[in-house]
């Protein structure tokens, strides 16, 4: 894995991935960045069709500016995976945003994620009408700790998609 939209990657480089993707329409492929700005500069220019989501990392308040950049690219399906979750996100807002994914960070010194931070955004998501996915609460041990919030699972995707 890496991200498409860093700094080093050529232009042109991403120009035909997103080619690729178009001509491939019969897969849905959810490109996902921490590079919004680069995103956002180069997002108009791209050939974005239905099969193609966006979306970006957000894991802190400190990086909610990465919600406003996705907002400026014209994709059919913008979301916002919000993993691993290491603060609240008192200040976001889902205009323009079509799916929220929510998880915790796993594996040895993850940091902890609070059910009240998660309740949070899921109660904000149900109020827009934004589809919710909770991922995994993450932990040394990720797969004990389940994916069940206030004891129910959360696998809703945009339109009529599941995985």
């Amino acid at each position: 894995m890496g991200d498409l939209f860093h700094e080093e990657v050529p232009t042109i480089f991403i120009m035909q991935v997103f080619e690729a993707m178009v001509n491939a329409n019969w897969h849905r492929f959810q490109v996902l960045t921490k590079r919004s700005s680069r995103l956002a500069e180069l997002g108009p220019h791209l050939p974005l069709t239905q099969n193609i989501w966006v979306g970006v990392t957000v894991e802190h308040q400190d990086y909610l500016s990465r919600v406003a950049d996705l907002r400026r690219v014209p994709a059919g399906v913008k979301f916002l995976s919000l993993e691993p979750l290491l603060g609240p996100l008192t200040q976001l807002t889902l205009d323009g945003i079509d799916w929220v994914i929510v998880g915790g960070e796993s594996g040895p010194g993850a940091r902890p994620m609070h059910a009240e931070w998660v309740a949070e955004i899921r109660d904000r998501c149900v109020l827009a009408g934004v589809p919710f996915f909770f991922k995994q609460w993450g932990g040394t041990n990720k797969k004990r700790n389940g994916r069940l919030l206030e004891g129910r699972t959360w696998d809703q995707m945009p339109g009529n998609c599941v995985l």
